[in-house]
């Protein structure tokens, strides 16, 4: 284990890499973080490892302090407990495969700490945890064009090999016909089967939907897990501005946000 001073917002911050042995090449894994509030008792819930087994992992185990609290006094008292739970989680993950590097993180503002360590490891996706028995079918929601690529890239790189059915949703925009909307889920279903997806294994649907984000949640029902982009605003209000209780209502099982691709400096 190293430990690693930041220097965003005065963080400190430890981290601990493991590998798992795999038949995917690293370069073909596409990077997950996975945050959890770690000594507020989060951890990854049934299902995550399977959920995962193809991904490279960044497990990011955070705690959010009072203004007035140092991070190197929180670290020096909190921090072996922490990174033993961030252990323990990083090792069950390994265990079904995927490639796993943990972060503890003692911060003021958890919200900054995620974004900074989204772009820091390249993430294509943030998971949202929530619980699945199994992981049969996903839904992937698609709302436009910009950043489709990486989700392609996570659904790929993710359950390509995994024999897990794929269902690709757009609710019609405005002006949009339904043979507007077959046609940019064709091409997405295309560049699925180039990446080896096979393509018996994936669905389109096209839908005119008055709420979008309420008819994602209600197709969500019927799947194990649900791929969104961070394109579309409302989604990412939806899933990161709301409590974890209440995105749990509305999907039961977990969702990846693919993230925008990080501006040019």
């Amino acid at each position: 284990m190293t430990e690693t001073p930041t220097d965003d917002g005065g963080e400190q911050a430890e981290t601990d890499g493991q590998t798992a042995d795999g038949d995917r090449p690293e370069s073909a894994r596409p990077s997950v973080l996975v945050p959890l509030e770690v000594l507020e008792g989060e951890s990854p819930p049934p299902g995550t490892p399977e959920l995962l087994a193809n991904a490279r992992v960044v497990l990011l185990g955070y705690h959010v302090l009072p203004d007035q609290t140092a991070t190197e006094q929180a670290r020096e008292q909190f921090g072996e407990t922490a990174m033993s739970k961030l252990d323990e989680f990083a090792a069950s993950l390994a265990a079904a495969g995927a490639d796993v590097e943990t972060r503890l993180v003692f911060t003021h503002d958890g919200e900054t700490t995620i974004d900074r360590l989204i772009y820091e490891y390249d993430c294509l996706a943030v998971l949202v945890p929530n619980s699945a028995e199994r992981v049969e079918s996903v839904l992937v929601a698609l709302r436009g064009t910009v950043g489709v690529g990486r989700n392609t890239r996570l659904v790929a790189g993710l359950f390509a090999d995994a024999g897990v059915d794929v269902t690709l949703y757009h609710a019609l925009g405005d002006g949009e016909t339904p043979d507007d909307g077959k046609s940019f889920l064709n091409g997405v279903r295309a560049d699925l089967v180039e990446r080896g997806m096979a393509p018996d294994r994936i669905e389109t649907l096209v839908e005119d939907a008055d709420v979008p984000i309420d008819a994602i949640a209600g197709r969500a029902e019927s799947h194990d897990a649900v791929v969104m982009g961070e394109t579309d605003p409302s989604v990412t209000t939806f899933v990161f501005g709301m409590p974890s209780e209440q995105v749990a209502e509305r999907f039961l099982g977990p969702v990846l946000v693919v993230q925008r691709e990080r501006p040019e400096e």
